[in-house]
């Protein structure tokens, strides 16, 4: 444990929904928090594998939710500023506007989590279709229902990728599924655990190549901005995909 402070969980309605995840769901998420991708060591700074529940339940994550919420909330947080409030780290939504501003995500801080969360995917996409192709380009938009799919653009497609995570439902978690899949699979040389094919359609595979560009160029900014970004960074989109599955995917 640390020798500064024990983490304390702070109540936090944006990670309650964690102890409903199967525990398989978590694996992800308890792996990026735990280990450092890059060379599969075990995080310096992490207080996880310490605490007496993981030690008890694990791999049966969900048993032991709260320390992984402690974890986010602690890796988002200032060291000490941590010490002074007893242990507690800072609330999701806060961990996630600081990441959103570290990539210059545009959102607005009274929108729901949810809301800021689909911000930071759409950041994503944005960056990524800059870098398709007209032809991917023309197909992506066929695929939305984009009349005059010929002289599309990526603000079009834009707009059909916002209509999409605004109205939610299983079709958000597809897309949200492609992006976070993608990104797990640059970060950690895997797919997340939960992810299937059949859940990602055809079409959208078009957009893997550019996001995996996109997302190994920030890699340079992540190493930059020290090493709890790397952490908090990444552990957003995860937690971003299992909040889509929670909502809308559990039977699927």
């Amino acid at each position: 444990m640390s020798i500064f402070f024990n983490p304390v969980y702070r109540k936090d309605e944006d990670l309650e929904f964690l102890q409903y995840m199967p525990s398989k769901d978590l694996d992800d998420l308890v792996y990026v928090l735990t280990h450092d991708p890059r060379d599969g060591e075990t995080r310096f700074s992490e207080e996880l594998t310490t605490s007496s529940n993981y030690k008890k339940y694990y791999p049966d994550h969900n048993k032991y939710w709260k320390e992984i919420a402690t974890e986010i909330q602690t890796f988002g947080a200032n060291t000490f500023a941590t010490i002074f409030r007893g242990g507690e780290g800072v609330l999701y939504k806060e961990v996630l506007m600081d990441v959103c501003d570290k990539l210059s995500v545009n959102y607005n801080k009274k929108s729901k989590t949810e809301v800021i969360e689909n911000n930071l995917l759409m950041k994503v996409l944005v960056d990524s279709m800059e870098k398709m192709s007209k032809d991917d380009l023309r197909k992506l938009g066929e695929e939305l229902g984009i009349k005059n799919s010929e002289f599309i653009t990526p603000e079009i497609i834009t707009s059909g990728f916002l209509a999409i995570f605004k109205a939610g439902g299983f079709k958000s978690y597809q897309v949200t599924i492609t992006i976070v899949n993608r990104i797990v699979e640059v970060l950690v040389g895997r797919g997340l655990s939960f992810a299937v094919n059949a859940m990602i359609p055809q079409i959208l595979k078009v957009l893997t190549g550019p996001i995996g560009w996109v997302i190994t160029g920030l890699w340079t900014v992540w190493d930059i901005a020290g090493p709890a970004y790397r952490v908090t960074i990444p552990v957003t989109f995860i937690v971003a995909a299992l909040r889509k599955k929670y909502l809308y995917g559990m039977n699927y």
